[in-house]
């Protein structure tokens, strides 16, 4: 039967008065044609629906009047196929609430004249020469409820374990109509890699407008043309390394790419001298090459349960430092610094617990966001909550992974070969619940290099997790059960695509779904000339619901690298959930999707049959002209 909200009349006790500030976002009407005279229309399910909301679509053809094609209004799922479509001429699509009353989060969507059949949104790019469309995200820039595509453009990088020149990070703003707003080029002494560059879109004051947040150096250029500190300043040395030299925090406007407020990164790489040397960054980070002093993660997270604070954080493999910043009124403020190697005896065992990427979620039940840094948590106010030791880890994932328990849970992968390979653990307490040791170490020596939890089988309650690599073989339950020596060779990303609420599997320009029975794979999505980012790691550029009903959109580059293409699935659906991108704990975590190694989003709720309702909690919503 269809999944549809029902009203909840208990709410966490905290959630009568922490009400996250979240962006206004319009109706995202979107339509693709699918055959020769059939199109399908999706749009989105807002926070500030009605439970029992009903909707009509109307169709304009041409400059004729708008015509409802809807005979009853749509009460199951957000999404309709139109027949009997004259594509000749333009076709536009409108959604309203069949309540009638005015419908503030209204929108179309017009096809063009003889619009071609597929199922993705073409955003033209004006790539420099020799650079590479690499990772995106996305934001209200301007505040007119939709959003803009934020992206990094790659020319030549490399690992921090690597030696070598590199091209300097370029970040640029498209609307979804291939729009330029604006380029910022980060300069020469910013290296470009997949640890130095994060970036952060999201609106951090509470304007209704998207901000961008990233490291910058002397010598950035803003979207308006104006370089931050000296311009004429190199410090990158002879082996393309940059290890001297002032580093600083940047928020950038989001419509303009100009630079709002910029403070010293923190931390320095030395706290006395901006030109340390070999010996000393060994001495604070365990070598002096910058490879493990220079790795960076970057968030956002409702520290105070309302309003989002911009989390900056550097180290993982040795020392740790996490900091967190308020913008308002044109200004950073800094709001707390976590550092492992402080002094502070109950900070030193979160040294080295970190992963290639960080997550954020309520974990202690108090309405405030924490950070999950690898095999630790920080609290909201910026002191240890948890920290099991297990060590650094590659994937990283953190929702109700386990309905049938309370509260969260993490699932996490280790790298140094032990017998926590993978493990599952109560996210508040840290209680490692289940884990599975590493096999057969591979050439290097180390556990598994991916793991993946996501609802790929109904007849087990929760998640299912796997993982790559460390002869760690087998899909097991949320309990830890192995339920099937077989696993998806897919063990990347997960995407809700087709129509139930089990999750798909999506690795390169391909979204496939386990066939639970047969233990085999299906391919629903091969996005032919498109490609994916990051080498073997086959990333998306990002993958979030970015309009229509609450399944996921993918965001693949071109392969002539002229276009984005926004894939959206054209399947229907009965099922219908508030979108997703309303949910802080998953709106937090397409905003943090790009850093290093890429992680999908997930809600701080379980999708999947027989599942409960997902609290709506209140939210504050701002924005829209």
């Amino acid at each position: 039967m269809p999944y549809r909200l029902i009203t909840l009349s208990l709410f966490l006790s905290v959630t009568l008065f922490a009400q996250p500030r979240l962006e206004f976002l319009d109706r995202g009407v979107i339509a693709l044609r699918t055959g020769a005279q059939e199109a399908f229309v999706s749009w989105r399910l807002l926070v500030t629906d009605p439970e029992n909301a009903a909707f009509h679509l109307y169709r304009t053809v041409g400059n004729g009047e708008p015509q409802r094609i809807t005979a009853t209004a749509i009460s199951e799922g957000t999404n309709f196929t139109d027949r009997d479509v004259p594509f000749s001429s333009p076709v536009t699509y409108r959604v309203e609430r069949a309540e009638g009353s005015a419908d503030a989060a209204g929108a179309s969507f017009t096809l063009p004249a003889r619009a071609p059949v597929r199922n993705y949104l073409s955003v033209p790019l004006r790539t420099p020469e020799g650079f590479t469309p690499n990772d995106a995200s996305v934001g209200d820039l301007d505040g007119d409820g939709q959003y803009e595509i934020v992206l990094h453009q790659v020319g030549r990088g490399h690992d921090n374990s690597h030696s070598g020149m590199t091209t300097a990070p370029v970040l640029e703003a498209y609307e979804l109509d291939g729009t330029l707003l604006w380029r910022i080029d980060l300069g020469r002494n910013i290296r470009e890699g997949a640890h130095y560059t994060q970036f952060i879109v999201y609106d951090l004051d509470g304007d209704g407008r998207a901000e961008v947040a990233c490291k910058t150096a002397d010598g950035t250029t803003d979207g308006a043309g104006t370089v931050i500190g000296d311009g004429n300043a190199n410090y990158v040395n002879d082996a393309g390394y940059i290890l001297a030299g002032p580093e600083y925090l940047t928020v950038f406007d989001g419509r303009t790419g100009a630079a709002l407020s910029t403070v010293d990164y923190d931390p320095p790489r030395h706290p006395d001298t901006e030109s340390p040397t070999t010996e000393q960054l060994k001495a604070i980070w365990g070598d002096g090459y910058g490879n493990r002093m220079d790795r960076f993660l970057a968030g956002v997270a409702y520290l105070d349960g309302e309003n989002p604070s911009l989390i900056m954080a550097r180290g993982y493999y040795t020392r740790t430092v996490v900091a967190a910043y308020d913008f308002g009124g044109g200004a950073l403020v800094k709001k707390w610094t976590f550092d492992s190697d402080d002094g502070n005896p109950e900070n030193a065992p979160y040294a080295g617990q970190g992963n290639h990427s960080l997550s954020v979620a309520d974990v202690d039940d108090d309405g405030r966001h924490e950070i999950i840094y690898g095999a630790m948590v920080l609290d909201d106010d910026g002191t240890g909550l948890h920290t099991t030791g297990l060590g650094h880890g590659d994937a990283l994932h953190v929702s109700d992974l386990d309905p049938s328990r309370p509260g969260l849970e993490i699932f996490d992968i280790q790298e140094r070969f032990d017998d926590a390979g993978a493990h599952f653990r109560d996210a508040h307490t840290g209680e490692v619940l289940w884990k599975k040791p590493s096999i057969k170490a591979g050439d290097d020596g180390e556990g598994p290099g991916r793991g993946l939890s996501a609802n790929i089988d109904p007849r087990y309650p929760g998640n299912e997790q796997w993982v790559r690599g460390a002869n760690i073989e087998g899909l097991y339950s949320a309990k830890g059960e192995l339920i099937s020596e077989n696993k998806p060779p897919s063990c990347n990303f997960a995407v809700w695509w087709d129509g139930d609420l089990l999750r798909e599997l999506l690795t390169g320009n391909t979204v496939t779904k386990w066939d639970w029975k047969n233990e085999t794979v299906d391919t629903l999505l091969l996005a032919e000339g498109a490609t994916s980012n990051n080498g073997t790691k086959s990333t998306p550029a990002l993958s979030a619901d970015l309009f229509g009903d609450w399944r996921e959109e993918v965001i693949l580059r071109s392969e002539d690298n002229r276009e984005l293409r926004i894939y959206t699935t054209t399947i229907p659906t009965e099922h219908r959930f508030v979108t997703l991108m309303h949910n802080p704990v998953y709106r937090v975590a397409v905003a943090w999707q790009n850093v290093a190694y890429n992680q999908p989003p997930h809600p701080e709720f379980f999708i999947g049959p027989n599942m409960e309702a997902p609290p709506r909690r209140p939210v504050r919503l701002v924005g829209g002209k």
